[in-house]
């Protein structure tokens, strides 16, 4: 089952949404009360947006985002990796205009595979406030993992390519498409 959470809702689940992240992200347990701040503060963005699924009254996936600003670090970060690219396209600028920032959308890993990420991606997205919108994922070779599929198969693409983030030491890929989502996905 999918449910839409409101803020105080994620507020309160955040220690649990945080420990399905850690999980499938591979991240150290250390990490965890940071996290559980920064997705507390999260629920004030303009356009805040949460989903859970849960399976037999277990959360098993979670997914939340908000309208990107020119004033926050992930839409930082992007200008960042575009000027080190080699400066913005006209694409990107476009993107950065109006955009809705996939911040988190995670699945317990064995869990993953059965759909329950496309449904939480695509209930996220319905009628998301945006022109465009964008999210990223670690690199992974050929692309070869189940969240490259999901988001091929929702016809995202390219933005940027084997970026990194201060404090991962993983590249990454940031990922975007146009909105609204196609009916048959």
């Amino acid at each position: 089952m999918i449910r839409r959470l409101t803020g105080p809702e994620f507020s309160v689940l955040a220690p649990e949404l945080v420990d399905i992240y850690i999980e499938a992200m591979g991240y150290s347990p250390s990490i965890r009360l940071q996290r559980i701040h920064v997705w507390r503060r999260e629920i004030a963005q303009p356009g805040f947006t949460a989903l859970i699924a849960q399976l037999d009254d277990q959360v098993v996936g979670v997914t939340y985002g908000f309208l990107g600003s020119s004033d926050r670090w992930w839409d930082k970060q992007l200008r960042r990796g575009f000027e080190e690219a080699g400066g913005a396209t006209p694409e990107q600028l476009e993107l950065l205009r109006s955009y809705f920032e996939v911040a988190e959308i995670h699945v317990a890993p064995k869990l993953q595979v059965r759909g329950i990420g496309r449904r939480l991606i695509t209930e996220l997205l319905w009628n998301a406030p945006a022109s465009y919108v964008a999210l990223s994922t670690p690199e992974v070779e050929n692309e070869n993992n189940p969240a490259f599929g999901l988001y091929r198969s929702l016809g995202f693409k390219d933005v940027l390519r084997h970026f990194y983030y201060q404090g991962d030491e993983r590249p990454f890929a940031v990922l975007g498409r146009s909105l609204p989502l196609d009916a048959k996905n």
